[in-house]
């Protein structure tokens, strides 16, 4: 593996993996602006940006983006997190310039159509009428409100429908000239990709943008509370965050390994207490999510309403069980996991250009696979099981119930229970 960089005199930022022996390439843009960058009164355009990306530019029709990536058997979509907006292509070796200019122009030359614009925004209210009726999606953009209330990084990616309903070519023209400037890309290549060859094309395409100057999203303020909305489901869906590091701090691997020693597979704590021994639900687990200023462990289940309780208190009882008596041979089979789970996850393009983009965001230059490794492995026991005792006894909480959730505890008597 062969990783390169280089940044343009405005601050376009270029970063390459060429990969042996493939055939094909993965490359994209990814802009350091997502759902936490937007002001009140935007929330949601970041989402309505990237979905006009498709509609069409001064030289492509919609149908002619889609028709030139997909002639010479290619892909190309985007995506928007509440940090970063991405659009990238999957092609083959010969097609990375196609598909490089394709993704320039979308990104330069968008027409934002007015008949296009009223087209998309239908198809955004029905993804979010459609979030609606998904309980185990909608229930984390409740948790993630009542942990960062009042807040971009807490208002959902989506919006709300009725501030959809109102943006203009205005609003998407506006949050483009604030946020997509050439120093806030990164242009991410890996598998059979030239360098060189980028960098030339890169220069030819972005090189007589103008740098505007990064706009900081707010920091972030870890509040916690509680959400109920009783409806009449299947089944009531629970989920906890507490507040976590984000990615840039010292505990952040102990954090990931914690979360995966707790509820990150079939032999973690939760699930073999709470699913396997009790038959409490089918579905339970505990992820890390990190930003870049803060995050969260967060645990999701799902069971009867007549069950919810004694899940809910279960839950904080295998956290204060974890504190005290997490075995070095979990530990170490949740670092097994993590190291696993990125080497393998590494092994196609398109995630080494993702890695390649986040880390140029993150920390300015890519570590090695290899270094990431080591930080894996340099987490001890010890790091592991302060972190869990922190996390059961004395971290903010944050609390979302939804379906027939009337016989669930309170979070102030969960809160109760941590610290008896």
């Amino acid at each position: 593996m062969t990783l390169q960089t280089a940044t343009l005199p405005n601050g376009f930022r270029v970063v390459t993996e060429h990969m042996p022996g493939l055939k094909s390439a993965a490359l994209g843009i990814w802009v350091s602006a997502g759902g936490r960058h937007e002001r009140p009164e935007q929330n949601g355009v970041a989402h309505f940006l990237e979905h006009m990306a498709f509609k069409g530019t001064a030289s492509r029709s919609a149908l002619r983006i889609a028709e030139e990536i997909e002639d010479v058997g290619g892909y190309i979509n985007a995506y928007t997190s509440r940090e970063v907006t991405a659009y990238y292509a999957r092609v083959l070796e010969a097609d990375t310039g196609l598909a490089l200019e394709v993704i320039a122009d979308i990104l330069r030359n968008p027409l934002f159509d007015q008949k296009e614009i009223e087209t998309e925004r239908h198809v955004i209210l029905q993804e979010i009428g459609q979030a609606l009726d998904t309980p185990d999606d909608i229930i984390f953009d409740w948790l993630q409100e009542i942990c960062y209330p009042e807040q971009p990084i807490g208002r959902t990616i989506l919006g709300e429908a009725a501030r959809v309903n109102a943006f203009g070519r205005g609003d998407l023209s506006t949050f483009v000239e604030e946020h997509y400037g050439p120093d806030q890309l990164i242009l991410s290549a890996a598998g059979a990709v030239d360098h060189d060859a980028i960098v030339a094309q890169a220069e030819a395409l972005f090189g007589d943008m103008t740098p505007r100057g990064s706009a900081e999203a707010l920091p972030a303020r870890f509040h916690g509370g509680e959400i109920r909305r009783d409806k009449t489901l299947e089944q009531a869906h629970l989920a906890l965050a507490f507040e976590a590091p984000g990615y840039r701090d010292v505990d952040f691997y102990a954090s990931q390994v914690y979360s995966i020693a707790l509820g990150g597979g079939m032999s973690s704590r939760l699930f073999q207490e709470i699913r396997e021994n009790r038959g409490l639900c089918y579905t339970i687990f505990a992820q890390a999510g990190a930003y870049a200023d803060t995050g969260t462990t967060t645990i999701y289940a799902g069971t009867s309403g007549d069950e919810v309780g004694d899940l809910a208190r279960i839950t904080v009882d295998e956290m204060k069980r974890a504190a005290s008596d997490m075995s070095a041979e979990e530990i170490a089979r949740a670092r097994a996991q993590m190291k696993a789970g990125l080497l393998m996850g590494l092994e196609s393009p398109s995630a080494r250009a993702e890695r390649a983009a986040r880390m140029i965001q993150i920390w300015g230059k890519v570590p090695s696979i290899e270094d990431t490794v080591t930080r894996i492995d340099a987490v001890t026991d010890a790091d592991v099981r302060a972190f869990a005792e922190h996390t059961a006894a004395s971290a903010p909480a944050a609390m979302a119930l939804y379906g027939p959730v009337s016989k669930a505890p309170e979070l102030a008597s969960l809160e109760e229970r941590r610290v008896a």
